[in-house]
């Protein structure tokens, strides 16, 4: 009597959760199905009509075209924010002055209205914007900046051959030295500048219609760029939590002995945090995957600025059946492209399982 108590009461506890599975998930799922056969409209009595939607789905250059830019979104923008989130872990799993700071910092977009980011993300790339401010700003003092990195890597160099020739253990990169050359790099472009010998370029005005334009940039539009640019800055400080937690379990002593070895930083990355973060990496690598290819809400903020063959994806390519067709709302057709969508996520996190990088490694 007390265990079927005790699994009443379980159960009892779960039926919120069951009725919301039921009525949100299979029951969607189920007429999903249904309409995706149908020539359903919401506004006459359905009737069957087979195979037919799937059939206009594939020839309708838009659905292509929207399938092709999820793709392209899924592979870069999941490849991008997994490799700055580990390397934004790694950064931060170190013992640094202000490390809780800079952790909430790295972590305020994630917590952020995705609408208000993207409003803000899309004023910014205005043609009249601050990015293209500050690239006419880089152009113009461009020389100012080449003299200045030459500068540092020069007195770096001189510096760092200078000790080791004398038997001093000095790094590539040692703060000491960047230091010194940071400031030798200062006075010396200051002076050459006081003295006229580099001058700024005088160049237009950058003025790259980020969103209102159909050109591309390596066969991607610019307003999709956009978006890359925009989904692998919101999101890649949220794996890199999850890269923080899997970078915790990871035994000191491992990086201690591989010290002692003399192992180079990439060493250490390579041969021990990589294998050790093997199950995070998997489930990163996963949700980026699958969130990149349902991406929706920016999508359609800005399809309203950018020109629609330039921004839409399989997840807008539902909506915009249903609403944005200037048309009978077509539901059938929405229903297929929906469950090809579902189709297509699951198959994709399976071969990524099957070939890719899973739980257990790299798959030959």
């Amino acid at each position: 009597m007390r265990k079927r108590s005790d699994w009443a009461s379980g159960f009892i506890f779960l039926l919120p959760l069951l009725f919301t599975l039921a009525v949100a998930f299979l029951y969607a799922f189920v007429r999903t199905v249904y309409f995706s056969f149908t020539d359903y409209n919401l506004f006459r009595i359905t009737h069957f009509v087979g195979f037919d939607n799937y059939v206009q789905l594939f020839s309708d250059p838009r659905f292509m075209l929207a399938l092709t830019h999820s793709l392209v979104f899924a592979a870069i923008v999941t490849a991008s924010q997994t490799f700055f989130a580990l390397l934004l872990a790694v950064v931060l799993n170190q013992k640094i002055r202000g490390l809780t700071f800079f952790r909430a910092t790295y972590y305020v977009p994630c917590i952020a209205s995705s609408v208000a980011i993207t409003t803000v993300f899309v004023w910014l790339m205005n043609r009249r914007g601050t990015i293209n401010w500050l690239l006419t700003a880089i152009g113009r003092n461009f020389p100012f900046v080449a003299l200045g990195l030459a500068v540092v890597i020069a007195v770096q160099a001189i510096q760092v051959y200078w000790d080791r020739r004398h038997g001093l253990p000095a790094r590539a990169l040692d703060p000491v030295h960047l230091g010194i050359g940071l400031l030798a790099a200062t006075v010396v472009t200051v002076m050459l500048a006081q003295f006229g010998v580099v001058r700024p370029y005088s160049m237009a005005e950058v003025a790259i219609p980020w969103f209102t334009t159909r050109q591309a940039f390596l066969g991607i539009p610019l307003p999709l760029l956009s978006i890359m640019m925009l989904n692998i800055w919101t999101t890649a400080p949220t794996m890199m939590i999850l890269f923080l937690a899997g970078l915790q379990d990871v035994p000191r002593e491992l990086y201690e002995v591989a010290d002692l070895d003399g192992a180079t930083p990439w060493q250490k990355l390579r041969y021990i945090t990589v294998p050790a973060i093997r199950p995070v990496m998997f489930l990163v690598i996963t949700l980026g995957l699958i969130g990149t290819l349902q991406m929706f809400d920016q999508a359609a903020i800005t399809s309203g600025i950018a020109p629609l063959e330039s921004v839409i994806t399989l997840a807008y390519y539902v909506y915009w059946s249903l609403f944005g067709a200037r048309t009978l709302p077509r539901v059938g057709m929405a229903s297929a492209a929906a469950l090809v969508l579902a189709v297509l996520t699951l198959v994709v996190v399976l071969l990524q399982r099957r070939v890719g990088f899973s739980e257990r490694g790299w798959y030959s």
